[in-house]
């Protein structure tokens, strides 16, 4: 009998300590057919998403789905990532946190978009989280 993922339980617990200690957390994920995020945002079949209780509304990380709203020029969207494809959780004001590998059972090819890409030029990338002292990031890869 193979054993339940730790994986959504490791981001909830991740996301607590962000809360908890003031941090804001965010998570990098890995765009498949099933992620539904704003793809004008999408940069190398990657997008990384502020998790934090100021940035989403009815926030659900379940053990499949992460689930919420939030906001993106100033409109709501309805959001649904599945864990699978969460790379990291980090805190972004220090990197603290664990990076994660993207589940092998998904094709490696990308799927259909199923939302159309604006066509006007997004905003800048969003920004790489800090690295601590020594150049290094503290992420932490698990399997």
């Amino acid at each position: 009998m193979e054993l339940p993922s730790t994986k959504p339980y490791l981001l909830r617990a991740i996301w607590e300590w962000c809360c908890d200690n003031g941090f804001t957390p965010h998570i990098a994920v890995s765009v498949d057919g099933r992620t539904r995020v704003p793809r004008e945002f999408v940069r190398d079949g990657q997008i990384v998403l502020n998790l934090g209780p100021d940035a989403t509304n009815k926030l659900m990380i379940g053990n499949d789905y992460i689930d919420f709203q939030a906001r993106f020029g100033g409109v709501t969207r309805e959001l649904s990532v599945p864990v699978g494809q969460v790379t990291a959780i980090y805190a972004r004001e220090n990197g603290a946190g664990m990076a994660f590998e993207a589940d092998d059972n998904i094709a490696a090819e990308p799927a259909e978009m199923d939302v159309p890409v604006a066509e006007t030029p997004p905003p800048e990338d969003p920004p790489e989280p800090p690295r601590p002292e020594g150049g290094r990031p503290k992420l932490q890869r698990i399997k």
